[in-house]
């Protein structure tokens, strides 16, 4: 029989655990931030790449889908290979790609080359997704979801404020810098944390394809995983559509923004990163499952309200930042819920998850953008809506908790 992971710690990483110093914490929540935003720099810029290219609205919005299909196939095929592979290694070499794809996108001659080069590096983006649960597996059980909670709000900052940057990138400089800067960043970050993170050793042994068929094992025998994977392909779906359109609208009447003001839009957003740490504690106090329907209805709220009043502009601000501070709560509720399955799997775990809900962001940009171009903001975001209230009505099923509180009050009778 396997021997639980708790009795298989080491004094060295108990160390690890106690003393978790803040500037580690600080640098793994910038390190997210950063390669995350790879994946949403252009959703400003769309209007810009389909004058540049002469596209349809329908045919720039593939190049945000491809993105997140992209993270979704890197979750599925490379982050379980941090359950097998030293993380310090692994992460150099997926920044060191990451870096040649964002820089062969800048170089782009054609839509299909940058289409190309989303892809690649969507896929090796997932350097974020490799550092969260290497953070959850050095933070000490009663802090994890404190700990996690501040990674993921550098990861969500790096999301939310990637439009901003993208935005004021290509209005100082054009869309191209936008791709060869982030290039620069990640070759300096795959030098930095090679050589600052601290050595942890795989907890799995097994070979590339047993990691695969154990990562479909996860999915089979933890209902929770499947649950909260699904919960939140709703609500990133909400997400995506939202800012994957809302440049269309800004750029048009009665605002006609330019890609300066379309980033400083953005930059309203930001302000839902400040609630990750919030949610990261109410999730260490057990409140995870009961607040996950109240982050669906205020999703879905806000994106109706969003709706209502296209032509107000602090209305669809105020929409914006409370679409985000939802959805960054269900993220970490959904995270705080799926480490505890199996510490020796987080990655794994963590991969199912991601996945999961890129593949729902995918399609909600999809779904968005053939929405707009279909029946203008009222259609995307009545379409976007639906997503949180299906993961609301899905909530109303689970009874994997409620049994999981009474096997645990069994155990403290005995």
């Amino acid at each position: 029989m396997p021997v639980p992971a708790a009795a298989r710690a080491t004094p060295e990483s108990n160390a690890r655990q106690i003393a978790l110093p803040g500037w580690l914490v600080a640098l793994l929540a910038t390190s997210c931030g950063l390669t995350a935003a790879n994946l949403y720099y252009a959703q400003p810029l769309l209007e810009t790449l389909r004058r540049t290219f002469q596209l349809q609205d329908s045919t720039a919005g593939l190049l945000i889908t491809l993105t997140q299909l992209g993270y979704a196939a890197g979750m599925v095929f490379l982050v379980p290979l941090g359950d097998r592979i030293e993380n310090s290694r692994l992460v150099s070499v997926l920044l060191t790609v990451t870096a040649l794809a964002m820089a062969a996108g800048g170089l782009a001659p054609t839509f299909t080359v940058l289409l190309i080069a989303a892809l690649v590096a969507g896929a090796t983006s997932v350097v974020a997704q490799v550092l969260v649960p290497y953070a959850a597996d050095l933070a000490p059980d009663h802090l994890r979801g404190a700990v996690v909670g501040k990674v993921m709000s550098g990861l969500l900052a790096g999301i939310l404020l990637s439009r901003t940057v993208g935005s004021l990138l290509a209005d100082v400089a054009g869309w191209r810098t936008v791709y060869l800067v982030s290039a620069a960043l990640m070759a300096i970050l795959a030098l930095v944390l090679r050589r600052a993170l601290p050595h942890r050793a795989p907890t799995s042994t097994d070979s590339y394809t047993a990691l695969l068929r154990s990562t479909s094992r996860l999915i089979r025998v933890h209902p929770q995983l499947r649950r909260r994977s699904s919960y939140h392909a709703c609500m990133f779906a909400a997400f995506s559509a939202f800012w994957t359109t809302i440049s269309y609208v800004l750029t048009t009447a009665p605002y006609n923004y330019s890609q300066l003001q379309v980033g400083l839009f953005a930059l309203v957003g930001a302000a839902g990163a400040l609630v990750a740490p919030l949610a990261g504690r109410l999730a260490d106090r057990g409140l995870a499952h009961r607040l996950t329907p109240v982050t669906c209805l205020l999703a879905s709220a806000a994106l109706i309200w969003a709706g209502l009043a296209a032509h107000q502009i602090l209305v669809l601000a105020a929409a914006a930042v409370l679409l985000d501070c939802a959805v960054q709560c269900s993220l970490i509720f959904g995270q705080h819920t799926i480490y505890q399955l199996d510490a020796d799997a987080r990655a794994r775990i963590t991969s199912v998850y991601i996945a999961t809900f890129f593949i729902g962001g995918a399609t909600g940009s999809q779904l968005g953008t053939l929405a707009y171009h279909l029946g203008n903001w009222h259609a995307v975001t009545l379409t976007a809506a639906a997503f949180p209230v299906i993961a609301a009505l899905a909530w109303t099923t689970d009874r994997t908790h409620t049994r999981r509180k009474r096997r645990a009050a069994g155990a403290t009778r005995r």
